[in-house]
């Protein structure tokens, strides 16, 4: 999965907390919010704070669906040294108790 790609599953799948987020999708999304964030926020506080709340309902799903992909439930983003861990681990190769692994997008 690209940049591209990662941004556009993101804001496609803002309502979806079922199924998996590859570590690449999760990562290419965070670096999109930090880059976002930064750039608002230099321009206007307002429109960095606008830009966060854009991406903050996104942001949870992506993380929730992080978290699906190395087979734990989604309340594991609250704990904060844990879910860091979980973040980093690759995901379960194959289907697990939330589907399968989440296909590769390149377009």
């Amino acid at each position: 999965m690209n940049f591209q790609t990662a941004i556009r599953s993101g804001f496609q799948n803002y309502t979806n907390f079922k199924g998996r987020a590859s570590r690449a999708e999760y990562w290419w999304w965070a670096l999109f919010t930090v880059i976002l964030s930064i750039l608002l926020s230099s321009i206007s506080d307002s429109l960095g704070n606008l830009g966060s709340l854009v991406t903050l309902l996104p942001s949870i799903a992506v993380a929730i669906r992080r978290m699906h992909d190395v087979d734990r439930v989604g309340w594991f983003v609250l704990v904060p040294i844990y879910n860091l861990i979980l973040v980093l681990r690759r995901g379960d190769a194959g289907e697990n108790r939330f589907g399968p692994p989440p296909p590769p997008k390149f377009n």
